[in-house]
């Protein structure tokens, strides 16, 4: 048995009424057919489910048991309704950003842009650089900010990264031997560079830390568990910035690069260029930081 919804629902406005007139008034229909629709609710099922006294119409013990379930399934069939009558979203931009242009300005940016666009959905990852790239080429974002070995690139926009080496300004550990490196996972950015660089210098060294999370790698590095190079932007006060004196030499290899299709819509061209800003004024305290 499959229960009918316009049955359904002329039970619950007898129950609620108290009468067929006022049911039929609710409805917008006469009180002859909400009697029908009851009659044919009944049966259907096969139970009495209202009584009529002189005053008003009130539920039998199987209309009772009726009652609850009748006013489920009519609230879910109107949320599933509801639901699919909403408007759809007229765009899911899909950003990856690398973790260190994953907090702060770029959030509360994202965030006001969303709120600007209503019916825009933003779905944004965080992630090292390679698995962004993978994802961009396997058409997973639209949109995304990669770090690269510099070089010749289908990227829409790129800019210098400006990296420091990095100590604990209060528990110094590059003099130690073999000196303690904080890096990022294998298959990130920096990580070779770090290892080639104390090789050239003759140093010898070890993996102390490793994690793909920039805030962690800061901390490690300010706490004295070793050196590492970072983004000038993320040099904190308790980190002492390693000069050319020490033998360590400066890396120029790495640039931030933006991606999206050539034919992206408006949207995409809009964070595109919020995108920018955002980078624009992080290099611009790089330059600041390391004095270029």
């Amino acid at each position: 048995m499959t229960f009918d919804l316009e049955l359904l629902r002329a039970f619950l406005a007898v129950v609620d009424c108290g009468s067929f007139t006022a049911a039929g008034v609710r409805l917008h229909r006469t009180q002859s057919t909400v009697s029908q629709q009851i009659r044919r609710l009944e049966e259907m099922t096969g139970r009495h489910l209202l009584d009529r006294t002189t005053r008003n119409v009130v539920p039998t013990e199987d209309g009772e048991r009726l009652l609850g379930y009748a006013r489920r399934i009519l609230e879910l069939n109107d949320e599933a309704r509801q639901a699919l009558a909403a408007p759809p979203s007229e765009h899911v931009a899909r950003i990856g950003v690398p973790d260190d242009f994953s907090a702060d300005r770029l959030t509360q940016t994202l965030a006001t842009f969303a709120n600007a666009h209503q019916r825009l959905r933003l779905e944004v990852t965080s992630a090292l650089s390679r698995e962004l790239r993978r994802l961009y080429d396997e058409g997973e974002l639209d949109l995304a900010l990669i770090k690269q070995q510099k070089g010749p690139s289908p990227a829409r926009h790129t800019w210098a990264e400006r990296l420091c080496w990095v100590d604990s300004r209060k528990h110094p550990t590059f003099g130690r031997d073999p000196v303690p490196l904080v890096v990022f996972p294998r298959s990130a950015l920096y990580r070779e560079e770090v290892i080639a660089s104390m090789e050239a210098l003759g140093r010898r060294s070890r993996i102390s830390y490793v994690s793909q999370s920039l805030a962690s790698l800061q901390a490690a590095v300010a706490d004295g568990l070793g050196v590492s190079l970072l983004p000038a932007r993320a040099v904190l006060d308790r980190h002492r910035v390693l000069g050319p004196e020490t033998g360590l030499p400066s890396i120029e290899t790495i640039e931030i690069a933006l991606y999206h299709p050539p034919e992206a819509d408006a949207v995409i061209l809009q964070l595109a260029e919020q995108l920018s800003l955002i980078v624009e004024a992080a290099t611009e305290v790089e330059l600041a930081s390391t004095g270029a």
